[in-house]
């Protein structure tokens, strides 16, 4: 009966130190979504091979490290662009503060001209420094598909971000494998491009 008022004794007077260790846990893992991250939201530039052009990430306030991802890119050599949003979950790396990976999933939608981007065997390649296709006519011959068709596919991305010290800016790189329909063809593509956003 001693030694359980003595346990009961000690519980109580620690009971204020755990719950102050409660509650600093809970506010630093609490930060809106940011707390490894160590930004909100960032807003920059992405260079890639097949999707380059503006970034938008923004963490969820569940602080679990959910972000959306917005990309509106052009593909220079189709004469085109595409939207993509993306579900991203992301996960510190050991102790590295401000370092993170990330991978997630989502879609994309996009417009290209016919002459510049393949869409079947009816096209012919112009060679490589034009990167044009001809469409064959009916009657023989060969000419330029001035029309612009819709693109839609799916997107995969696996990346890994660092948040700069005492900077707003977070560095990155990804590779982003997407799937694509086009005017009745369907493609897979590599995607590797790195990124810089400015944090809030």
């Amino acid at each position: 009966m001693y030694r359980l008022r003595i346990t009961l004794a000690l519980l109580l007077l620690s009971m204020p130190g755990l719950m102050a260790q409660a509650q600093t846990k809970k506010k630093t893992n609490s930060g809106g979504g940011s707390s490894a991250s160590g930004y909100k939201t960032g807003i920059g530039l992405r260079g890639g091979g097949w999707s380059s052009g503006l970034t938008i990430k923004h963490f969820l306030g569940s602080g679990k490290g959910v972000a959306i991802e917005g990309l509106l890119t052009t593909e220079y050599k189709a004469h085109g662009g595409r939207l993509t949003i993306l579900g991203e979950k992301h996960h510190s790396i050991a102790d590295a503060k401000g370092l993170q990976f990330y991978y997630g999933a989502g879609f994309h939608a996009g417009a290209y001209q016919g002459r510049y981007y393949f869409a079947d065997e009816r096209y012919y390649y112009n060679g490589r420094n034009g990167d044009v296709y001809f469409i064959k006519g009916n009657k023989g011959g060969y000419y330029y598909d001035e029309n612009t068709y819709l693109a839609i596919g799916a997107d995969l991305i696996l990346g890994l971000e660092y948040k700069l010290p005492d900077l707003p800016f977070v560095v990155g790189v990804d590779y982003k494998p997407f799937f694509e329909v086009f005017h009745g063809y369907t493609g897979f593509y590599n995607d590797v491009a790195a990124s810089l956003r400015f944090t809030f």
